[in-house]
Parts: C-alpha cells; structure tokens; sequence
C-alpha cells in the first residue's frame, strides 16, 4: 500500500509524522471496526481538522455538530465521461470525526467502499504503514513488502464488484490483467481555486482476467492517494 498526501507547512507535516509513528504500535494507539462500514479509530489523536483542509483544498459535503465535537462526511457520487451524475445514483462516503478540540478521532468508510477495499485488506494495509518508508520528495508513504503481514482472505470477485459499481467508464487491457476505471465526484460546498480537479475520484480496478479477482485498487479521495496490492497481503497457498 502506498498513501501520498501533499501537506504544506512544518506544523502538518510533523503532526503527520507523529501519527505514521503510532502506526509502530498499532494497537497501542488505534483500534478497528468493522461490519456494514469500517471504522479506524484513533486512541490518542494528533491531527487536526485544519489539517484535513490543508491536505485537500477540499471542504466536507456535511459538517454536522456532535455531542463529542463534529462529524465531517464525504460524499462521492458515480459521474460518467463528462462528469456528469448517474440515475439511479451509485454512491459511498468517508466520515471524519473530531472532538472538541478538532482533533480526528475516528475514520469511517461505508459499504459500498467495502467492495473495492475489504475490511481484512484495509486493516491490515492501515498496519502495514508502520513499517513504511518515506519518500520526502514525492510526499508519500510506501509500505515495506518485507514487513507487510500476510493474511488469508478472499479476493472480491469481478463480477460481485461490477454487480455494486454498475459499468466502468472504461476498460483497459494490461496482459493478464483487466484494468476497469470508475470516476466518482466530490459533492462538496467549496473547492479552492487551483484544486477543482480533486474533487474527481479516479479509481481504477485490477482484475486477474483468469481468476476475475480483483487484486489491485488505486484511487484518490479527496485529496488523498491510496493504492493496495492485494496480492502482496495474502499468504501462500498450501496443498
């Protein structure tokens, strides 16, 4: 899994660095939960919305006032080639959720993300990031194959995706390998001028054309640039 981020300033950069370190000890300083959505929830928070901002350029399609702070929602909605919305609307959305002093406390994605990113993926990916190595230059974080956890799990099938997703915007053909790209757009109140093109979600799905197992996701949301390798997460089958 590779996440990149493009923070300005010393102060974002270095609350991120303080939250990639408590990736080392996952579980001292996160838990998970999962079920009809996944949830990454953060023990001791550090980030702040601003920085959320900061990160995107991007504002929230819902601010909504809690007992505990405030919740944020990102809606994304399927679009065709001219970014148009489609009927009946395909959508899912990411929830970020602050306390009162607008630091993150918990991260959620909805079902329908589920389908191209499965909860033991996403768990175990968010974990593979404490071993991650730093690229300054191009702002991201790679995670160290030699120190990615393996799991046994399923692969999500083609034709159980395409079965949520509807039909791809396009189709490209990589060898053994089916590429399907899906645009999804932002709905968000405001776009800071210079950005208008993050509030387009390029995801672009692998499928082994063999298996039909979809073994490889990229993708950005708002703002943020996530792609896992399923294949590299899954341990090697026995006889």
């Amino acid at each position: 899994m590779f996440m990149a981020a493009s923070l300005s300033g010393c102060m974002y950069w270095w609350r991120a660095y303080q939250t990639y370190q408590q990736m080392g000890e996952f579980d001292r300083y996160f838990t998970v939960a999962s079920g009809d959505s996944f949830t990454l929830n953060f023990k001791e928070p550090i980030l702040y919305s601003k920085d959320f901002v900061s990160l995107a350029r991007l504002y929230a399609s819902e601010d909504d006032l809690t007992p505990e702070g405030r919740r944020w929602r990102y809606w994304f909605r399927k679009v065709d080639g001219n970014n148009k919305l489609l009927v009946p609307q395909i959508k899912f959305y990411s929830d970020l959720t602050f306390n009162k002093d607008s630091r993150i406390t918990s991260w959620s994605f909805s079902s329908l993300f589920l389908q191209i990113a499965p909860p033991q993926f996403l768990e175990v990916s968010l974990r593979s990031l404490g071993g991650a190595k730093i690229d300054k230059e191009r702002q991201q974080l790679r995670a160290n194959s030699e120190l990615i956890e393996k799991i046994s799990a399923d692969l999500p099938k083609k034709a159980s995706v395409i079965a949520q997703l509807g039909r791809p915007l396009a189709i490209k053909d990589n060898g053994d390998i089916e590429i399907y790209q899906y645009h999804f757009m932002l709905d968000t109140h405001h776009i800071d001028k210079g950005y208008e093109d993050r509030a387009i979600s390029d995801v672009q799905l692998s499928f082994d054309k063999k298996t039909s197992e979809l073994v490889r996701m990229s993708g950005r949301f708002a703002g943020l640039k996530v792609a896992i390798n399923y294949r590299k997460f899954l341990t090697e089958p026995t006889d």
